[in-house]
């Protein structure tokens, strides 16, 4: 079997020392990223991206995944010493990472919080592996009816789920899109939104968008946030012999882990939904169905391990729809889509045709990842511990350098600066008012995607309509998004009537 042989391969290939190190280098600065309170995973990916210009295309993307596991573990290392997630999916995990700390077991709490990312990660990676390989060859059989069905679908779909307001995530939606046609026509030629600069003519650049709205947007909240707050009282490790964690405890989590991996796998193959999400629902689960659901939120290490399964286990599994369909369910994997565009890669079912070699590799390359960040956790806990001393003064000036140092050496120039200031007020504005960035940030990315799509099946089928009555998939998709929105505009009427009446 072809295949077979390219699985094969795929392994030889991630664990050649150039491969492991390039890994090892991305869940380093991974867990060093998610241990300091403030910095998350996209900002982390958006300031990386640059770093990847000069690698290959597989050393990019293994470092960037390396990058995005890492940060999901180390995020817990703030969360249980400091009360302060560096993610805000970790949040779950304060709530017993943080008491089972302060009650003199915080080096317990945080090897419980470590086996249980990277269980989650591994479980939902493998399975990864085993759906999207069928997936992607059914979603090659698929025409432009279907893809354009299935893009407008899930755009609906992230818009209503997403955030807070549906509107509000058709709004960022329409925004994406909008930023996404800007460029030279692909069938005409004609210049669109260029407003007579040169440098727009082939789209918006992606590393300035990114790097202004997730990045730099980020620090104007954190500067905000720090004339606040000075943060919270950091437990540090100490010499307990009750400090630590035996193999009977450790046996008394693992049913927890197991279903929490599966209810992050479940939330992270459906885009738009994030690892907050299943994280808080794993939690929740494990709660209710707990012999003494009273102990939670008093150190329960099934808290922890509930939270931190189900939050690692999101981010592998939004990656099925990524290379199924080529839909980014999550910033994270938009961001991923970025980085496969600068080095000329089309993600999606076309990569098991065209780079299958690529695609076992990255596989492959994501288990050695999760391996790599037991090690590295294991054996770093002291030191991240002390990571999350370090101020955010030092913090925030730091990342402020090397978002501009990214844009300045790839050779943007001041158009660059520029474009890179004015998507950081964009995407500040985004955050302050609650606009959904995974739903903007996903409609830019598809939109070309979308419109080629979209263009060649009005082409083909000539504008009529009836030709979906031929094409039950498309039509199946089109009836969906039709019924999900009049779900979500109902849904967003009733909240409406529901605070005029609470505030009357």
């Amino acid at each position: 079997m072809p295949e077979l042989s390219a699985i094969t391969s795929a392994f030889g290939d991630a664990l050649t020392l150039h491969s492991i190190m390039v890994i090892l280098g991305g869940v380093l600065l991974g867990y060093l990223v998610g241990v300091i309170p403030g910095l998350n995973r996209s900002v982390a990916i958006a300031i990386a991206i640059p770093l990847t210009f000069y690698m290959s295309a597989y050393a990019a993307i293994a470092f960037l995944i390396g990058l995005s596991k890492g940060t999901a573990a180390g995020s817990a290392v703030s969360a249980i010493l400091l009360n302060t997630p560096g993610e805000p999916s970790s949040a779950a995990t304060c709530l017993d990472g943080y008491p089972m700390a302060s009650n003199g077991q915080p080096r317990k709490a945080l090897k419980v919080g470590l086996l249980a990312s990277v269980i989650g990660d591994l479980l939902s990676t493998l399975l990864l592996i085993v759906v999207v390989i069928p997936f992607a060859s059914i979603a090659l059989k698929f025409g432009p009816y279907e893809l354009a069905a299935i893009l407008i679908f899930a755009l609906v779909f992230i818009a209503g789920m997403a955030g807070g307001s549906f509107l509000k995530g058709m709004a960022a939606g329409g925004m994406g899109v909008i930023l996404g046609t800007v460029g030279l026509d692909p069938e005409t030629g004609a210049m669109r939104f260029t407003f007579g600069y040169a440098e727009l003519m082939e789209g918006v650049p992606i590393l300035p968008l990114v790097i202004g709205t997730l990045a730099l947007s980020e620090m104007f909240v954190q500067l905000e946030a720090y004339r606040r707050n000075k943060g919270g009282h950091s437990i540090h490790l100490a010499n307990n012999p009750n400090d630590d964690l035996t193999f009977k405890e450790f046996k008394s989590t693992l049913p927890t882990i197991f279903k929490s991996t599966g209810v992050g796998a479940f939330v992270g193959a459906l885009p738009g939904l994030g690892p907050s999400v299943g994280s808080f629902m794993a939690y929740g689960l494990a709660k209710r169905g707990a012999k003494d659901p009273d102990s939670f939120g008093k150190g329960n290490p099934n808290g922890i391990a509930a939270a931190e399964a189900a939050d690692n286990a999101v981010i592998p599994a939004s990656y099925i729809p990524l290379f199924g369909l080529g839909i980014p369910g999550s910033v994270s994997a938009a961001l991923l889509v970025g980085a496969f565009m600068i080095h000329g890669i089309q993600v999606g079912p076309l990569m098991l045709r065209d780079h299958p070699q690529m695609l076992f590799t990255i596989f492959a390359g994501m288990i050695v990842a999760s391996l790599i960040m037991l090690a590295i956790g294991w054996y770093g806990l002291r030191l991240f511990a002390k990571v999350t001393d370090v101020p955010q003064n030092i913090v925030i000036p730091v990342v402020i350098f090397l978002c501009l140092a990214g844009i300045q050496v790839q050779g943007y120039g001041t158009f660059g600066l520029l474009t890179v200031f004015g998507f950081a007020i964009f995407g500040y504005f985004l955050k302050k008012h609650d606009y959904s960035f995974v739903t903007f940030l996903v409609a830019f990315i598809v939109t070309p995607m979308l419109e080629m799509n979209l263009r060649q099946a009005v082409i083909l089928s000539g504008g009529e309509i009836s030709i979906l009555l031929q094409r039950p998939i498309a039509l199946v998709f089109v009836v969906a998004t039709a019924l999900l929105v009049i779900h979500l505009l109902w849904s967003s009427y009733r909240q409406y009537r529901q605070r005029r009446q609470t505030t009357a």
